[in-house]
């Protein structure tokens, strides 16, 4: 393996910024903000928008920007009542 052409990996702390979760991680990213860590370590600090404390597949946790579906939507607007309703009825 060549020594100059691969670049450093250290540790490096990812913040969640919707939760301000942090962890720490190796990785090859540079960044120029940095962060003081639990154990009195200053490393490199990346901002990432999602992460395990908050994407929803980890947490169970989802947003449901639209509910319904297109077809639930066309129905709505043109006043059709759903066909499985009206056989329960």
């Amino acid at each position: 393996m060549k020594k100059t052409i691969h670049p450093d990996y250290r540790q490096v702390v990812f913040m969640d910024t919707t939760t301000g979760f942090k962890f720490i991680s190796g990785s090859t990213k540079n960044s120029s903000e940095t962060v003081e860590w639990e154990d009195g370590s200053t490393y490199p600090m990346i901002r990432v928008e999602i992460s395990s404390d908050s994407h929803p597949f980890y947490t169970g946790r989802q947003k449901f920007t639209q509910a319904d579906g297109r077809v639930d939507r066309f129905n709505k607007k043109y006043g059709i009542a759903d066909a499985n309703k009206q056989e329960e009825a």
